[in-house]
């Protein structure tokens, strides 16, 4: 035989010099929960290990992560329902909680990249996406609320805005905005191919954002379909967008490598809570090696052409030395 590839598998040494796929903690943003309050750590019980913190335990939290060499962060806001309307009102409101919180985050890390997420449903009392009318989801008018929501995190220091709600506009809409507002140097991160997925209930749990009625499919993709994807990056990729998105990532791992294939932009994919708790109950169980089963699903990810993974594994990853 003159090819044998084992010959390069025969040590770790030998297998490390030839590695394909390789993490690196500069591939990460950690996804984190916010809520209002002092001195709160809520665990969120479907994700062993991950919880909702106030802004002062959320910034010792952000600390330590910045010091395991974490330096990307995507803050989500968990709303009481009495805050909550059908406008999404309290997202834009100057004073409210979350953009004081983004405004004291920056103000205390400036070095740390802060990415927000742009969409309605956690604040909307429908938990949509969306404005809901008579029982469907209106897309232009949702974009007027969007972009109010982009400027104030914008004004409050975010260094991406995540558009997660997959109106049809958005990213030319909300780039618009910011350009005319002087926000030109603000990223945006596109929800590109998102996908009506069953992987989500564990997030919505953590921030209590589940619909009201209905669901999601008349905006978020059917499962069933990649060439839609490449509709959508095209229309993220003239609009604007900084980078494009797939969530999630370990079902979608085709759609990734699809648009990382045929697009130039960097491709995040995101490691959702459903993929996540499914790894934790595994391990929990003893079904699985977890630590293992974590590192190659990232692996995983990476492989398939994600430039970007935002995954509730980073912190865990990080403290491992990588």
């Amino acid at each position: 035989m003159l090819r044998r590839p084992r010959r390069n598998r025969k040590s770790a040494a030998i297998r490390s010099l030839v590695e394909e796929t390789r993490l690196s903690l500069s591939d990460f943003i950690f996804p984190l929960f916010l809520i209002d309050g002092i001195n709160q750590k809520v665990p969120v019980h479907s994700m062993p290990g991950i919880y909702r913190y106030s802004l002062d335990l959320m910034l010792e939290e952000i600390d330590s992560c910045l010091k395991l060499g974490i330096n990307a962060f995507d803050i989500f806001p968990a709303y009481p329902e009495e805050k909550k309307d059908r406008f999404a009102t309290e997202s834009y409101r100057e004073d409210t909680f979350y953009l004081n919180a983004l405004r004291t985050i920056k103000q205390n890390f400036p070095e740390a990249c802060i990415m927000t997420d742009v969409a309605m449903d956690p604040y909307n009392s429908d938990g949509h996406d969306g404005l809901v009318e008579n029982g469907r989801i209106l897309n232009d008018e949702t974009l007027e609320i969007l972009g109010k929501m982009t400027l104030a995190q914008a004004r409050a220091g975010a260094d991406i805005i995540g558009p997660s709600d997959m109106m049809d506009g958005r990213v030319g809409y909300l780039r618009k905005i910011l350009d005319e507002n002087g926000y030109k140097e603000v990223s945006i991160m596109s929800y590109t191919a998102k996908y009506a997925s069953a992987f989500y209930n564990p997030f919505r749990d953590a921030l209590d954002s589940a619909p009201k009625s209905g669901d999601k499919k008349t905006y978020q993709m059917d499962p069933a379909n990649s060439r839609e994807a490449l509709i959508e990056a095209q229309l993220d990729l003239e609009e604007g967008a900084d980078f494009l998105m797939v969530k999630p990532a370990l079902a979608y791992l085709d759609i990734i490598q699809l648009l990382h294939q045929r697009f130039p932009l960097p491709i995040a994919a995101y490691n959702v809570s459903g993929e996540y708790a499914m790894i934790k109950a595994s391990a929990a169980n003893g079904w699985l090696d977890g630590e293992r089963a974590m590192l190659e699903s990232l692996l995983s990810i990476k492989r398939a052409g994600a430039k970007i993974i935002l995954t509730y594994f980073a912190k865990e990853v990080a403290q491992m030395g990588l």
